[in-house]
């Protein structure tokens, strides 16, 4: 097949500039940061709202599809921690409560407006606020809190932006890898819903992450370090890796799955080349709750606090 230089160009083009788009919403600030994956957050329920309508061959009152992204919203403001305060007023504690309630009143305003309503796409869009605002508002809690690591007598602080980096940086490497290897000595499909991911590119993949992420991302990020802090973090990270790309992969199964189901190709097409929120995002969606439980998890091993001061850049 000839080289399509067209396409080539708007994919490239698109890549660069969600690159860009990412990296500044990531590092800029704590607002940024919001600010990102609040976007983010309703361009996933309106992609999730389409391909719903498509398999259960429903059509959801406005109405209906704003009040369930407020509630969502609302679930995620009210994981901000004290990092999101201005002149005092913290945006869970006057926030939350205003978005929630302005979504209740639109969904049983859209319940009413509706002709009908069938239970199980009723369901299945209350589903959403646990795949996408529940994943996004464990985000924030994430990025709103510091990792202290004690080593003897001495305690270590990782920036806030850390852990978010850390989950999309092994997501990014494990898909990466598991193109490659899976192009090279890929044989055995892993799913019929995906057929051109195989189990060797996954496995590769998940290795190669760990590998990445929890040994020499350490040594490089920490060389010279005479008190051992690398060699300490570095079980962390590698189980954060693990952990992410495992579950990553699934969300991509999932998503695929939806889409298969909904007759489609790409859940939206927000980003041309590329697809839409969900196909960018399908593997952080899921990969960020197991996250969270791992580091609930290994409470012996690190201490999560909320800082009350502005995140250090």
């Amino acid at each position: 097949m000839a080289f399509n230089w067209p396409t080539f160009r708007t994919r490239a083009l698109t890549a660069i500039v969600f690159v860009a788009v990412m990296l500044t919403g990531l590092f800029w600030n704590q607002w940024s940061f919001l600010v990102l994956f609040s976007v983010i957050h309703f361009g996933c329920w309106w992609e999730y709202f389409n391909l719903l309508e498509k398999i259960n061959k429903v059509s959801y009152d406005v109405y209906v599809k704003m009040g369930f992204m407020l509630l969502g919203y609302g679930l995620m403001i009210w994981f901000c921690g004290d990092v999101y305060r201005i002149a005092g007023y913290g945006v869970k504690q006057n926030v939350f409560l205003p978005v929630s309630v302005a979504g209740f009143i639109m969904l049983v305003f859209g319940i009413f407006m509706s002709k009908k309503i069938k239970l199980k796409s009723f369901a299945a869009a209350f589903l959403g606020i646990i795949y996408i605002s529940l994943s996004w508002g464990l985000l924030i809690d994430l990025y709103s809190s510091t990792i202290d690591i004690h080593l003897h007598d001495t305690m270590y602080v990782v920036g806030s932006t850390f852990i978010p980096i850390v989950i999309i940086a092994s997501i990014w490497i494990n898909d990466t890898m598991a193109y490659i290897v899976g192009s090279f000595i890929g044989r055995r499909p892993l799913s019929s819903i995906s057929p051109k991911k195989t189990w060797e590119g996954t496995i590769g993949g998940v290795i190669l992450a760990v590998g990445i992420v929890g040994w020499i991302s350490p040594l490089i990020l920490f060389q010279g370090d005479n008190d051992g802090y690398a060699s300490r973090i570095a079980p962390v990270l590698a189980a954060i890796a693990l952990v992410a790309a495992i579950t990553g992969t699934l969300g991509d199964l999932l998503e695929s799955k939806l889409k298969r189901m909904a007759g489609v190709k790409d859940s939206g097409s927000i980003m041309p080349g590329h697809g839409g929120f969900l196909d960018r995002f399908d593997s952080l969606l899921i990969a960020v709750p197991f996250v969270w439980v791992l580091l609930l998890v290994l409470k012996n091993m690190l201490t999560i606090t909320t800082p009350t001061y502005s995140i250090p850049q």
